[in-house]
């Protein structure tokens, strides 16, 4: 059994108010309801809870995928200097051995954890002076 954010000291006003971010997040980064269901492991009824800003009961992987989002939008932010390339990057093909064409975005939307994390991963290695490669034009020069 899951340990509830309720068992790890956080109440359901907290996990709302971590999945309402989180959910706005995968909102900036176009992600359909499917996609931000598959990602944070959430059914559309807790969505929605949160999204009328009620409180939401998550479990440990809930908040730890909501955690990698959070972390995602972060590491983004220090590698990108305008909101374009921030929100824009998770829907962008990649070219990083890992990605090989595909979208980080699509990664994550597969529902299990390690691709969730290894995105993250990767994604936190750029900030390290690791190198971006993009698909083309519209993306060329970001920074």
């Amino acid at each position: 059994m899951q340990e509830t954010s309720k068992a790890l000291g956080l109440s359901k006003d907290q996990g709302g108010v971590i999945l309402r971010t989180a959910l706005r997040i995968l909102e900036k980064w176009k992600a359909t309801t499917e996609q931000a269901s598959s990602v944070l492991r959430v059914s559309r009824s807790s969505i929605s809870r949160a999204q009328q800003g009620k409180g939401v009961e998550l479990d440990r992987d809930q908040l730890e995928r909501a955690s990698i989002v959070l972390n995602c939008h972060a590491s983004l932010r220090l590698v990108f200097d305008n909101p374009e390339n921030v929100y824009g990057f998770m829907g962008l093909e990649n070219h990083n051995e890992f990605f090989n064409g595909r979208k980080p975005l699509e990664i994550m939307a597969q529902g299990d954890l390690m691709p969730l994390f290894e995105v993250y991963k990767r994604i936190d290695a750029f900030c390290g002076g690791g190198e971006l490669v993009y698909s083309s034009s519209p993306w060329d020069g970001m920074k």
